[in-house]
């Protein structure tokens, strides 16, 4: 089963995209690009939960998990896992072999990517983009994470710097509790608001396209007028 993915180990059953292994070129641990410690990272990621509650809360999740995606967990706290992209790019994107499309294999498939919890949403991006040979800049693309709330469903773009196995570890294994999609920045950008908001949107426009309309309704009823004055005149008799 080789399609969309690399392999992880080679007797597993399924076979994976390894994000953090293939194509991360990681900083040594604790240290940026520059060498220097990179304490602001170290401190974000960690700062989310305690070592006990992080060990906690793997150990729930790898209970409920159905398809053997477990999480690891580090000596050190930092933990290892999988989360699965659904790639929803509508727009042609730049590839060396087939400019102006996207491989087959990558629009619309479900890609399963192995990350640790220090990896962040916009290596991710950066990974995904790599593993289907886009050239086209990163920042031309977001993730989402789509959450399913009481029959409805919720859609927010992550910023660069959150943790999507932070995520998926406080949300469940489910992914219908909560998923990842892959966009271009602008397809569905509407759906990372609220309906309210939407709806008052639409509210707007309504009331623009009425103005609109009585402006055009008043323009030419004056026209109307100037004109049939202007054909009585003509047709007067003399």
């Amino acid at each position: 089963m080789s399609s969309g993915y690399s392999s992880l180990e080679e007797d597993a059953e399924d076979f994976f995209f390894t994000a953090r292994t293939s194509f991360f070129r990681r900083a040594p641990p604790g240290k940026s690009r520059s060498g220097q410690p990179d304490v602001e990272k170290e401190k974000e990621t960690h700062n989310y939960l305690s070592k006990e509650e992080i060990k906690e809360k793997v150990h729930k999740y790898n209970l409920a998990v159905t398809d053997k995606l477990k999480m690891t967990l580090n000596s050190d706290g930092i933990y290892t896992g999988f989360i699965k992209v659904q790639m929803e790019l509508c727009k042609p994107t730049q590839t060396p072999s087939t400019p102006g499309r996207l491989p087959p294999s990558g629009s619309g498939c479900m890609n399963t990517l192995h990350i640790s919890s220090t990896n962040t949403v916009g290596e991710v991006i950066e990974a995904l983009l790599k593993k289907f040979l886009v050239t086209e800049s990163p920042t031309k693309f977001a993730l989402y994470k789509r959450c399913h709330r009481e029959d409805q469903v919720y859609a927010c773009k992550l910023s660069d710097r959150e943790h999507p196995l932070y995520l998926r570890l406080v949300a469940g294994p489910r992914t219908d509790t909560l998923s990842f999609v892959l966009r271009e920045h602008e397809i569905g950008e509407w759906e990372a608001f609220s309906l309210p908001e939407l709806q008052n949107f639409l509210r707007i426009l309504d009331k623009e396209e009425d103005e609109q309309l009585q402006s055009l309704t008043r323009r030419y009823t004056a026209y109307r007028q100037k004109l049939e004055e202007a054909l009585g005149e003509v047709w007067k008799p003399g």
